[in-house]
């Protein structure tokens, strides 16, 4: 006596397969947005956007430029300028100038933020230099040695008294 029965009748032939636009108009599968992960640390990027990283062990002297955003992890000495975000993690050195969308500052920052729409130095950060953004997040611990402006918007003049009473334009 046999466990199995051995199937000798020929199997049906396969449907045809759609085309491809065929199976566009009927794919009816459920696909949800995908969000970025919660970041791990304060002062991470979001993961859409694309980083360069400077590793811990690296020391690089040059110049910055993209639309990217920049991770400093090691020693960067020359100018940063990017249309991104510009994270300094807690151990790093940059020592220059820096332009970006946002600066989080954990590591130490020789120089001048000329210009960025937020800059947020944490407690292990200190900024030695002047910062110009359009606002300032100072964490309690931080430190910092320069002159800071933020919240003025430069495309509009500001009128100010002089010293002998009369108004100036800057």
């Amino acid at each position: 006596m046999a466990i199995w029965k051995d199937n000798t009748a020929p199997r049906p032939n396969p449907a045809p397969a759609p085309s491809p636009q065929e199976s566009k108009a009927m794919d009816t599968t459920f696909k949800p947005e995908t969000s970025p992960a919660p970041s791990a640390s304060p002062y991470e990027a979001p993961r859409n956007r694309s980083e360069s990283l400077i590793a811990q062990d690296i020391t690089i002297e040059g110049k910055i430029e993209g639309a990217g955003s920049v991770r400093i992890a090691g020693k960067f000495k020359g100018d940063v300028n990017v249309q991104g975000d510009l994270t300094i993690e807690a151990g790093a050195k940059l020592t220059g100038s820096v332009r970006a969308e946002k600066v989080t500052v954990a590591g130490e920052l020789e120089g001048n933020v000329e210009s960025a729409a937020q800059i947020n130095v944490l407690a292990t950060g200190a900024v030695i230099g002047d910062v110009k953004a359009g606002a300032v997040t100072v964490a309690s611990g931080a430190r910092m040695r320069g002159q800071v402006n933020f919240g003025w918007d430069d495309s509009k003049p500001t009128k100010t008294k002089n010293g002998f009473g009369s108004e100036a334009t800057n």
